[in-house]
């Protein structure tokens, strides 16, 4: 979450994190909401910017950003869980 500070990436997370884990119909408190968005967008971030050389913008880009990696942070935690 490049050029956001703590609070707007905290809010972002929260935000991120709560829209994934109603597309992926999982059961999670707020705190675990903040930690998947902001963890989520971290580790997108990096894989997009690793590999394409960019990444999105602002605070929606981010938001984005954060909702899917949220969302293959969850799909993958019930891979393990699974395995």
């Amino acid at each position: 979450m490049a050029g956001m500070g703590w609070i707007a990436a905290i809010i972002v997370g929260a935000l991120a994190g709560w829209i994934a884990s109603i597309i992926m119909k999982a059961s999670s408190g707020l705190l675990l909401n903040i930690v998947l968005g902001i963890v989520g967008a971290l580790l997108l971030n990096f894989l997009l910017v690793t590999l394409l050389g960019a990444t999105l913008g602002g605070w929606v880009g981010q938001l984005i950003v954060g909702v899917i990696g949220a969302c293959l942070l969850i799909a993958g935690a019930r891979f393990l869980r699974r395995a």
